[in-house]
């Protein structure tokens, strides 16, 4: 009997500097009940949904910074999206700040979280690969401060059976880095979910545009799709905001790596697929049956260094 989720792709438009959570929740409701009544089990919402893309901005004021990260997920403001979910019976996958830690030493992690249709949180992750920069560059057409405001994340790339299969996550720029599916791969993974904020161009190179940005997103996503034997569900946080335009192109990617699913818009915009997680075992079986086709014994360069060293 296939094992079929019916993914409901939640792109978000814009999300302004001087709106609050209650904005953000609102819409996200909004896009929970389109889905309720497609008859979705899982929705996916974009990376650091609950606010503006902070890391725009230069802030050194730490209540100021604070003020964009959440100690607690649900929380008060947050709870009703939660609540609707469970009623609906819908998983939902979560992009936002966190704050953890203790109040003597407190860690400021990029998360994502994914419950399940009762409710329970079932995984964590913490991004990874932080694009950007970490002080103020006048260079550059516009700041890109994750590794300002962010810690490295530290709970790996784990994989959760949940839901009726096996699911992992990543965030924005850990979808363009190879090792970041492999490692799902090799535990077996069958959807890997992806929430995004990315800007329409290049903050270091103004003429990389977003047609370009948005042939990097899907062949990166579709890519991983294809090499891992997985779905891919990317979704956008999308349109300008702040005066910045990000980037949108929301996709479902097949284990074939082709798309079945993509937002066409730069706003709210729910996209649904059926995604028969079966399908992926004809990739995992026969391509890239890692046990039989792997060589391990010839990628030790992968782990043991960090940057590209030719020779001489």
């Amino acid at each position: 009997m296939p094992r079929v989720v019916r993914v409901g792709a939640a792109q978000m438009g814009p999300l302004q500097k001087g709106e609050g959570r209650a904005v953000a929740v609102e819409r996200m409701i909004d896009l929970l009940e389109q889905a309720h009544e497609e008859g979705c089990n899982l929705v996916v919402y974009p990376e650091l949904a609950l606010t503006t893309f902070f890391p725009r901005w230069n802030m050194d004021d730490e209540s100021e910074i604070d003020a964009y990260f959440e100690a607690d997920m649900p929380n008060a403001d947050t709870a009703a999206l939660f609540d609707r979910a469970k009623a609906h019976g819908i998983g939902i996958h979560l992009g936002y700040a966190e704050i953890a830690g203790t109040e003597e030493k407190r860690r400021h992690f990029n998360t994502a979280i994914l419950v399940d249709g009762a409710g329970e949180t079932v995984g964590r992750y913490r991004k990874i690969h932080l694009p950007g920069h970490g002080e103020y560059d006048p260079e550059r057409h516009f700041q890109h401060l994750e590794k300002k405001y962010f810690e490295i994340g530290n709970l790996g790339f784990p994989v959760w059976r949940t839901m009726g299969g096996i699911f992992g996550m990543c965030i924005c720029n850990d979808r363009r880095w190879p090792e970041t599916y492999r490692v799902m791969g090799l535990q077996g993974v069958e959807m890997v979910l992806i929430g995004f904020n990315t800007p329409s161009t290049n903050s270091q190179r103004p003429e990389e545009g977003a047609e370009m940005r948005t042939f990097h997103n899907e062949l990166s996503v579709q890519a991983g799709a294809y090499q891992n034997a997985t779905w891919v569900v990317a979704v956008a946080k999308a349109g300008v905001e702040d005066g910045f335009e990000l980037l949108g192109g929301s996709v479902i990617v097949h284990p074939s790596g082709q798309i079945v699913a993509k937002a066409e818009s730069m706003g709210d915009e729910l996209i649904v697929a059926d995604c028969d997680l079966d399908e992926t075992a004809f990739y995992k079986q026969t391509i890239f049956d890692f046990a039989r086709h792997r060589r391990i014994e010839h990628y030790g360069l992968i782990t043991s260094r960090t940057g590209a060293e030719p020779p001489e």
